[in-house]
């Protein structure tokens, strides 16, 4: 259950003052997690580590496509044509969820293909690399059974559908959905200063110290800092991209990222970027986004109800909608080719973009 993304947390804070900074890491969702608190005791911060560490924990067993748990059980059922009984609310939320995302994105985050994306071969935790790609027969064949999630009936805590193709994998916004979950339980606890940083896709509350939280997005390309952005009060960063979770076969890039249309990894882009306070939604729309293309990111947004995207396609051209160009910090010596465009289309000016941080 994994999704590459492309966000480095810049931690900064005043020579003195890290006796009130806190972090932990551990290693869940295949990456590592980085949980950071700023203002409580030792005591407190380690006690918010553990009930944390132990939530990541719980929806990793429930929710893994691949391992034993109750989604992979689900997935079983619906192939045999039976109906799951789901027994764990986390489980039914999740379900529920994706399936809203993936109607509201007009089906480009279709979380319904998990068969597509284990012909891949991007179901396995250690990608092996210089593996033959599947045959377009193989491909067409699981095309035509066309599984969405319009083919998942859910009627209490009864699931089932009448497409045995359909095969459900949330590596593509189980993150997102998971830092919402993390943070509400934070705040439970009464920390009102953190971060969560689900190998590069994020969520912070509060400030550190006086300062807002800043967080540089790593350059597609794998070397150092594209960009940086300060991150508001409750609101999740993630980026959907093609660096890390790829293999290559005669010299071609095959990135883990496939377009339920026809079949394929997308291309057009090789990362997007999205800001909202929703992460399920942010995470959703980042997949839906990078699948979408150039043609035709703007009306996704827009049915997403997304207004904060940041893309870059194959030849490092960045793109913006307005609302995101405001935020987005450049150095001023490695200031890429921009465009700025509303979710119309139409592209618009560079006057507000900033170069430094």
């Amino acid at each position: 259950m994994k999704k590459t993304s492309y966000i480095l947390i810049l931690i900064l804070f005043l020579t003195g003052c890290n006796k009130s900074l806190h972090q932990a890491q551990l290693y869940v969702f295949g990456t590592l997690v980085g949980i950071t608190v700023w203002g409580v005791s030792e005591r407190e911060a380690n006690e918010t580590f553990d009930i944390i560490s132990k939530d990541l924990q719980s929806m990793h067993n429930q929710w893994h496509s691949w391992h034993k748990s109750p989604l992979n059980e689900l997935n079983q059922s619906i192939a045999k044509g039976q109906t799951y009984t789901v027994s764990d609310d986390s489980l039914l939320s999740i379900l529920i969820a994706a399936k809203e995302l993936s109607l509201k994105s007009d089906g480009l985050f279709n979380p319904a293909i998990g068969q597509l994306i284990k012909l891949w071969g991007f179901h396995e935790d250690e990608l092996k690399q210089d593996r033959l790609p599947p045959s377009k027969e193989k491909i067409f064949q699981l095309l035509a059974l066309a599984p969405t999630m319009n083919d998942l009936n859910i009627q209490d805590n009864k699931i089932s559908s009448n497409n045995p193709a359909l095969q459900l994998d949330f590596g593509a916004f189980a993150k997102g959905y998971a830092v919402d979950i993390l943070i509400k339980k934070m705040r439970e606890l009464g920390i009102k200063n953190a971060i969560i940083n689900l190998g590069g896709d994020l969520k912070a509350i509060g400030k550190k110290g006086k300062q807002n939280w800043f967080v540089g997005i790593r350059h597609p390309s794998g070397t150092g800092v594209l960009a940086a952005v300060v991150v508001n009060d409750g609101e999740t960063v993630m980026t959907s991209g093609n660096y890390e979770r790829y293999y290559k076969n005669k010299g071609k890039h095959y990135s883990h990222i496939i377009d339920p249309r026809n079949g394929k990894p997308a291309t057009d882009f090789t990362s997007v970027t999205v800001i909202d306070t929703n992460g399920a939604l942010a995470d959703a729309a980042a997949t839906a986004l990078t699948v979408a293309g150039k043609q035709d990111w703007h009306r996704i947004a827009t049915e997403m109800g997304v207004k904060y995207v940041m893309l870059v396609d194959e030849a490092g051209t960045v793109y913006f909608t307005p609302a995101m160009a405001k935020r987005v910090q450049f150095q001023p010596n490695k200031l890429p080719k921009i465009v700025i465009s509303n979710l119309s289309g139409l592209i618009l000016g560079t006057d507000h973009l900033h170069f430094r941080f």
